[in-house]
This record gives C-alpha cells, structure tokens and sequence, in this order.
C-alpha cells in the first residue's frame, strides 16, 4: 500500500526566506526512504492559526495520510505548534511524544525540553517534530 505524507516546517524566519530549512528536506528524504509518496510541503510562520489552516487543508481535504511538521515545538513565547495540533486533534496519541523524548534522551538530556505532540485528525496521523535536522532525525 502507497501512503502520502506532508512535511511542514514550521519557521518565523525560514517563511521569510530569512534561514534555510534544512529540517523539513531532511525529514522528507527519510520518508521517502521509507516508501510515503510525499504530496505536499510547506513552509509557514510560527502563527497557530496559520498551522492549524493548514493541519486541516492537508487532513480534512487533501486526505494525507501522515502529516510532519517539524519546528515551533520548544518553550519560546513564538513555539505554538503543539497548540495547533491540540486545536485539529479528533484524538490525541500521547506515546509518540513520549517515545520521541525518551529516544532522544540518549543524545542530549534536554531532550524533555521539546512538546513534541502526535494526533489523529479525520483519518490522517499528524506528528510535530523538532525543527532542528538533528532533533528531527532522531525523532523519525
């Protein structure tokens, strides 16, 4: 069976052209490595709203099966990328965010740091990952 994905990388400055994503392209070649047909990408601002527009298009009318983002998911004031997950949430699934903190523990002890969250919205998965290509490497 084929699955789509999508990867957002969630960036105040890399929306602006300002910084370079270097996660999202990382995250999109691991799933394609595993075998998603990656359908769609983006790049937009720390705003929750914008996030969570974008969660919805991509479940509710595109009908991607995973959805990616990566960034917005540490303590900063502009991190609201959790939030925006919450806000489409028909169900959360609380182990992925926890798997992924204690996977990374090995690598750095601020791993409990990141909000790393996963939800079911309609019939997509949705999964926020760290913004760094690091982070969100060993995350996947």
């Amino acid at each position: 069976m084929n699955y789509t994905a999508s990867v957002i990388t969630v960036s105040d400055l890399g929306s602006r052209g300002l910084r370079q994503d270097t996660s999202g392209p990382a995250v999109r070649a691991m799933l394609e490595d595993a075998g998603f047909t990656v359908v769609h990408t983006a790049i937009v601002p720390d705003e929750r709203g914008q996030i969570s527009a974008l969660l919805r298009a991509c479940a509710d009318e595109r009908k991607i099966d995973l959805i990616l983002t990566t960034g917005g998911t540490g303590l900063s004031p502009r991190d609201n990328t959790p939030e925006a997950l919450l806000s489409v949430a028909d169900k959360v699934v609380p182990g992925f965010g926890e798997m992924m903190r204690i996977e990374t523990l090995k690598y750095t002890p601020r791993s409990f740091l990141t909000r790393s969250v996963a939800v079911i919205k309609e019939r997509s998965l949705i999964i926020a990952f760290p913004g760094s290509k690091r982070g969100a490497g060993q995350c996947f």
